[in-house]
């Protein structure tokens, strides 16, 4: 039998927050270009831009999918399908706002990458994207109008792992298909969501796509209001509600809260970081409890928690804080309040020291993973989120 394309799901996704602020906050005259790998087979797309945290219009003069040209002699067949809204080329995304495409009749089969490429010809405010890494995830950016073209300048191309403005990407599929959301912060901004998507295809788990929805640095119950930290993100209440908004979603794995723990150190060291932010183990449970529990099941999503990871060695580590840490790690294993618990923690620490990374599993600053833990991350998921 034909394949019946009658449910929008979406297939791909990260957050939106604040981009680092540097000495260059505008571009002008720029092409974006993400390579997306396709999870689903399906008949239209539609795409969702974002200028969250943008404090000026954004105009895309245009915008482009089309068939990853990578394959021998695929350049000859680069077929550009323009993205329009309300049947125009161009979109203003107000600040602060989000628009949606049109729905754009683009036929995609399950394995196969596709690019969306945009065109900044004006003076843009690049202040709404999120960096973002793992085997599928970066982008390429050129000076210049490239978005039509199979391959971009070699001399005016430079790979870049900030997703600017593309947030989220829907397909119309299988009504079997679904989405899970890997909520989180800079270890989920990272590569396990990716690794969780290849293991996904290489075990058969066709019928469920990965969309991250994660910033470095964010915080549970906090955020910062200074240019230094403004690229960690606004804080969960914020995030949580707008960022749940995905197509054909079924679940979500919460792993939030690290930074919470370990960002405070005092005014006199930090005077954007005192130690009255510094959270007990109960008000990291309120936050997620009322924050991200309730509202998750208001949208009728299953809700499972994620571990924290280990911090021994960290630059701010000190006793307190892991205990902190173990004692919010207990409720998110043992709390009916969740559908179950995704035990991060117990994949990536040691047997001999729980405290710290097993051998290999510590990219070296003590806090965020190496590529083989995050390996181990995705492949600690249990199957019954994944079928």
């Amino acid at each position: 039998m034909p394949e019946t394309f009658s449910k929008w799901v979406a297939c791909w996704g990260n957050a939106t927050s604040i981009t680092d602020r540097k000495e260059a906050t505008y571009a002008k005259d720029l092409t974006l270009r993400y390579p997306i790998r396709a999870c689903f087979s399906g008949s239209k797309l539609r795409f969702h831009f974002s200028n969250l945290t943008g404090t000026e219009p954004v105009t895309i003069s245009e915008a482009y999918v089309a068939k990853n040209a990578q394959a021998k002699d695929a350049a000859e067949n680069y077929v550009p399908t323009p993205i329009t809204f309300d049947g125009n080329t161009s979109g203003t995304i107000p600040a602060g706002e989000e628009i949606l495409s049109d729905e754009i009749a683009f036929n995609v089969t399950a394995g196969e990458t596709f690019d969306v490429s945009m065109y900044f010809g004006d003076f843009t405010q690049m202040n709404a994207g999120t960096a973002i890494t793992g085997p599928l995830s970066g982008g390429k950016y050129s000076y210049g109008n490239f978005a039509k073209a199979a391959n971009l300048p070699d001399d005016l191309t430079r790979k870049t792992n900030w997703i600017y403005f593309l947030n989220t990407i829907d397909i119309l599929t299988e009504e079997k298909n679904f989405a899970l959301v890997c909520f989180g912060d800079s270890i989920t901004a990272q590569d396990w969501p990716d690794y969780l998507t290849l293991r996904c295809a290489r075990e058969g788990f066709n019928n469920v796509s990965i969309i991250r929805r994660a910033v470095s640095g964010t915080r549970i119950l906090r955020e910062y209001r200074c240019i230094t930290y403004a690229a960690y993100g606004l804080k969960g209440a914020t995030r949580f509600p707008i960022e749940m908004n995905v197509a054909g979603a079924r679940s979500v794995i919460v792993q939030h809260g690290i930074n919470d723990i370990i960002h405070p150190v005092g005014v006199e060291v930090n005077k954007f970081r005192p130690w009255s932010d510094m959270p007990t183990a109960e008000d990291l449970i309120n936050g997620v409890r009322t924050l991200y529990i309730q509202h998750a099941r208001k949208l009728g999503l299953k809700v499972y928690s994620g571990t924290l990871l280990p911090i021994y060695g960290w630059r701010t580590y000190n006793e307190n804080r892991d205990i902190v840490r173990m004692a919010f790690n207990e409720w998110l294993r043992t709390t009916p309040e969740f559908d179950g618990c995704v035990d991060f923690d117990k994949a990536v620490r040691g047997h001999d020291d729980p405290k710290a990374f097993a051998g290999g599993f510590d990219s070296g600053d003590h806090l965020h993973p190496s590529a083989l833990a995050y390996k181990a991350m995705a492949e600690c998921v249990p199957e019954a989120l994944l079928k």
